[in-house]
C-alpha cells in the first residue's frame, strides 16, 4: 500500500483576510481557484513556492493530483457560523488502492463514514474524530460491492 498527503482543508469566513494572512504573511502561493456558483462556495489552494519548486508544479495545470501538498481555503457564499472544529474540514491522502484502503481500516474496526462507492473517495475519521478523505491514485476504480451500495455512516 503507497500512500501520499495532498491536502489539508479550512474553512474561512473571510476569504480576502484570509488570503492576506497566508499569501501576504506566510509567502504562500495560490495555485488553483474554484468558484462554485451551484454550490455556493469557492476553494482556493495555496502552496510554498519551496514545494512549487521542489515537486516542477506547473501552475498552469490542475494541482489535486500533482504531489504538490496544500492547504485548501473552501469560503462558503452564504455566512455560517464554524464551532466544535467545523472550520477545519480534512486531511486528504492519495492511496494506490482505495478498496483495499478502506477493506483494512474496516478490517481494524473503523467506521467507513463515505465508503468509495464511486471507486474514487471514500471518508473516515480519526479516533479523535478528525476527518480524513482517501483518494484513489490516478483514475478511478470499477465500482465494487459492497462498497457500491454501502451507505453514508454518520458525518464526514
Amino acid at each position: 500500500m503507497t500512500i501520499e498527503f495532498l491536502h489539508t482543508m479550512i474553512r474561512v469566513s473571510d476569504i480576502d483576510a484570509t488570503l492576506r494572512f497566508f499569501v501576504d504573511g506566510l509567502g504562500l502561493q495560490e495555485v488553483s481557484r474554484v468558484d462554485n456558483e451551484a454550490g455556493r462556495f469557492t476553494l482556493v489552494f495555496l502552496a510554498s513556492p519551496d514545494d512549487i519548486e521542489r515537486t516542477g508544479f506547473d501552475t498552469s495545470g490542475s494541482p489535486l493530483r500533482s504531489g504538490l501538498p496544500m492547504v485548501e481555503l473552501t469560503y462558503n457564499w452564504d455566512p455560517e457560523e464554524y464551532s466544535g472544529g467545523r472550520n477545519f474540514g480534512h486531511l486528504a491522502y492519495e492511496v494506490s488502492n482505495i478498496y483495499d484502503t478502506v477493506e483494512h481500516l474496516a478490517k481494524m474496526g473503523i467506521t467507513i463514514n463515505r465508503p468509495p462507492r464511486d471507486g474514487r473517495m471514500a471518508f473516515v475519521r480519526t479516533p479523535d474524530n478528525i476527518s480524513v478523505e482517501l483518494l484513489q491514485k490516478g483514475d478511478a476504480l470499477p465500482p465494487k460491492e459492497p462498497w457500491a451500495s454501502a451507505e453514508n455512516i454518520g458525518s464526514w
